[in-house]
């Protein structure tokens, strides 16, 4: 577990919570929804271009990151996913954004949660080792080639995490947009 919490530290605290509750209503937590969530890193580079990713699973370029396991604390899924797709061994730094995606065809809801990753210099980026089963290519770009890159939500997104990393204050979005609005 690497966010800033050991495993014993977390033991001591699910220890402290006492018994786990008993379902008031026997069933009633299986009829709840299930989000997915996921975890990613803005890595920028001296001249504030992203590091993106083209991944060989889907159409679009991405963050690095992913899909937060089971019990997993999405700090410790930002690192995990970082070393596994660029070989980079990252602490995640403040939260920028969280956002809410709807559900959109065969994939439900999810939080999206973006963590700052720092400025790589070019020889850390220069030591970036690619995951060839699950990425293509990678690159540094502007906000404007991003945009290209990604769907518009995902280019909202980026903005606003780009916003929150020079502001020094998270925010949280709907679909890329700022809520409140302004």
């Amino acid at each position: 577990m690497n966010s800033g919490m050991s495993s014993r530290q977390l033991d001591d605290d699910l220890l402290a919570e006492g018994p786990p509750e008993a379902e008031f209503v026997p069933g009633i937590a299986a009829t709840f929804a299930a989000k997915r969530v996921a975890a990613a890193a803005l890595i920028r580079d001296p001249s504030d271009r992203l590091l993106l990713l083209e991944p060989t699973y889907k159409p679009t370029w991405l963050l690095p990151g992913g899909v937060v396991e089971a019990n997993e604390d999405p700090v410790a899924a930002c690192a995990r996913e970082v070393h596994e797709e660029i070989g980079v061994i990252l602490t995640p730094g403040p939260l920028l954004v969280v956002d809410w995606v709807p559900q959109q065809g065969v994939w439900g809801d999810s939080l999206q949660f973006i963590f700052d990753g720092g400025r790589m210099t070019p020889e850390q980026a220069a030591g970036i080792r690619l995951q060839d089963a699950e990425i293509r290519s990678g690159e540094f770009v502007t906000l404007e080639r991003a945009a290209t890159l990604t769907p518009p939500s995902l280019a909202r997104r980026l903005r606003q995490a780009v916003a929150a990393a020079d502001r020094s204050r998270p925010t949280y979005l709907r679909f890329g947009r700022p809520h409140p609005p302004g």
